[in-house]
């Protein structure tokens, strides 16, 4: 890098324009030709995406601006009260929490194909939006989303095959009330990172670990029910716990607990048990493009299993997963 950098700005006396600064003004200057005076509805996880774009968005347009933040029921231990309670100290701008935990599991009983699941996803997170923009008296005709430039590769364009549709890509429908606003589609996650400060967000949002936009539901493979969600948001709140216990947390790119479908025998006890696997991945990476597989401390990967197969009913065996990406994916599903 220190080689490029000497050969474009001294040697080809180029100047940098890669900067948070440019970027934002860039950024807000586009939204402003695109929304003009109209209303718009920001898609609000918490996550660094979704809160820099509602940021930047928020810089072009100001009060007309709404953010909506949905509980799909397949969000990790505790993350709705967080998300709200950061947007609260955080934010200037309106939030609508909805609950819609009901509505998502019914569409999601049965279904077992990932791709399948993140189309349903999608398409949900939509027609919730359209519902929430027609209680508003100034009905919103602008969606705005985090999406990420390795959102488009993933989900396959004119130059890449389609490895996964990311929800708000590839799984929207074809047909929704919204023009979309993606002021964040041509940046990296780690660009994004270094936009974020400039903005001011605090610390805990701008590291805040990724998280997929159909959440639990592609960490589950296999159907999704209340029952497996349970199990697999348990043994994510143990492996978080104990990476912040071992103080890993700034090393990882991600780490979380994966539930599948097979069963396998164990013993507890004096019994015989027939119950679920999980999974543990961790992974460091720069941009989510490619990535490695951690390499968690022996003690870290023996207290979260004995902690899940202990905690976690209907769970009688860990492993961990030593696949970087590529070959694998980060996750799973």
């Amino acid at each position: 890098m220190d080689v490029f950098k000497r050969f474009l700005y001294d040697g080809c006396d180029l100047l940098p324009e890669w900067t948070p600064a440019n970027v934002i003004e860039r950024a807000v200057e586009r939204i402003r030709l695109q929304i003009g005076e109209a209303h718009a509805l920001c898609a609000l996880s918490g996550g660094v995406d979704s809160s820099v774009a509602a940021l930047l968005v928020h810089k072009a347009i100001g009060k007309n601006l709404t953010c909506v933040f949905v509980d799909t029921g397949l969000l990790r231990a505790g993350e709705a009260e967080q998300v709200a309670q950061t947007f609260g100290e955080h934010f200037q701008v309106p939030l609508i929490h909805l609950n819609r935990e009901d509505v998502f599991l019914s569409k999601l009983a049965g279904v077992t194909d990932p791709e399948d699941k993140r189309r349903i996803i999608g398409e949900q997170f939509v027609r919730v939006f359209e519902a929430a923009a027609r209680e508003l008296s100034d009905r919103p005709r602008f969606l705005v989303q985090g999406t990420l430039y390795a959102d488009v590769i993933e989900s396959g364009s004119r130059t890449a095959a389609r490895i996964k549709s990311h929800h708000n890509v590839g799984g929207l429908p074809e047909e929704m009330d919204f023009e979309l606003v993606e002021p964040l589609r041509e940046l990296f996650k780690d660009e994004v990172r270094r936009v974020a400060p400039e903005l001011g967000l605090p610390e805990e949002i701008v590291w805040r670990q990724p998280f997929p936009g159909p959440g639990l539901a592609v960490r589950i493979v296999g159907e999704v029910t209340k029952a497996r969600l349970d199990a697999v948001r348990d043994a994510d709140r143990i492996v978080q716990e104990e990476i912040r216990r071992a103080g890993l947390t700034a090393e990882l790119w991600q780490a979380f607990a994966v539930l599948l479908s097979v069963k396998s025998v164990g013993v507890m006890g004096d019994g015989r048990t027939y119950d679920n696997p999980v999974i543990i991945r961790a992974v460091t990476s720069e941009d989510a493009m490619t990535a490695d597989w951690a390499r968690l401390p022996d003690e870290v990967l023996e207290r979260m299993a004995s902690r899940i197969v202990a905690e976690v009913p209907g769970v009688n065996r860990v492993a961990y997963d030593i696949t970087s990406k590529p070959p694998g994916t980060i996750e799973w599903e």
